[in-house]
């Protein structure tokens, strides 16, 4: 039997500042981080669902801000259900866009 979800190398995300409107696409290897504002991303994993299987992209993120009274963020984002696990963050919002090798 497969597995529904296929590793990946690459992670494609969305990060929005939500006070300024300021939007960036980041493509991030997993295992690297990367950086916006005072965001750190750290691309943990990067899963695609099958070919047989219906669309969609899971990554396990751990993101951290720096400044100290600000919330972070550590587990799977799923790209077409960004509301089930999300940073909840004030100003900004990351969401999963899609990984690929």
């Amino acid at each position: 039997m497969q597995s529904t979800w296929v590793p990946q190398a690459v992670a494609q995300l969305q990060v929005l500042d939500k006070v300024n409107a300021q939007n960036a696409m980041l493509t991030v290897k997993v295992g690297q981080e990367a950086q916006f504002a005072s965001l750190n991303i750290l691309v943990q994993a990067c899963d695609s669902r099958a070919p047989d299987q219906p669309q969609d992209s899971a990554a396990y993120l751990t993101i951290n801000d720096s400044h100290n009274d600000a919330p972070g963020f550590r587990g799977w984002m799923l790209a077409n259900d960004p509301s089930l696990s999300m940073l909840q963050h004030p100003i900004y919002d990351v969401r999963i866009i899609s990984c690929r090798s």
